[in-house]
């Protein structure tokens, strides 16, 4: 009796985990409605539709989360519309799904100087340098945004209004 249950539950665990693992898609097969999307979304980025372009991006990344270059494209637009925060983010989560990929890295960095955050874009600067082992245009463009440095901003002061008559 007491072997019974514990078989049953063995039986229970190797049933569920095979009937989960069956189901899943591998990492390298997106879904194609999301590329389809993906692909609707960089033709509306190309002709200047940022609105557009960000609602098919999001609705690709929706379809299939795993859809890391949608996520590169909507941290393009983020940086497009000059919302570097929000492209950090962006660039973060394709690099959940695929931390070596150095467009991303790229891109990050870019958006962190863009932010102040030149440290940590030297950060990404040394990850690519590991992981191209050579000369990469990554890089390269990463190593001159940060010799370039941060935009320089000014803080806008609002007209001082001109004295009353009396």
């Amino acid at each position: 009796m007491r072997f019974s249950t514990v078989a049953f539950a063995a039986a229970l665990t190797v049933v569920s985990v095979s009937t989960s693992l069956s189901g899943q898609r591998p990492d390298n097969q997106i879904d194609p409605r999301s590329m389809q999307l993906l692909a609707q979304g960089r033709s509306l980025k190309a002709a200047g539709n940022l609105d557009g372009a960000t609602d098919m991006l999001e609705t690709a990344v929706a379809v299939d989360p795993r859809n890391r270059a949608a996520f590169i494209e909507l941290a393009k637009v983020a940086e497009a519309r000059d919302l570097p925060g929000k492209a950090i983010r962006l660039y973060r989560e394709a690099l959940l799904l695929e931390p070596n990929d150095v467009v991303a890295l790229n891109g990050q960095g870019t958006a962190l100087v863009m932010k102040g955050a030149v440290v940590r874009a030297r950060d990404n600067l040394a990850k690519i340098r590991t992981i191209c082992k050579g000369a990469c245009p990554e890089a390269s463009q990463l190593a001159a945004t940060i010799a370039k440095g941060p935009p320089i901003t000014t803080a806008q002061v609002a007209p001082k209004p001109a004295p009353a008559k009396d």
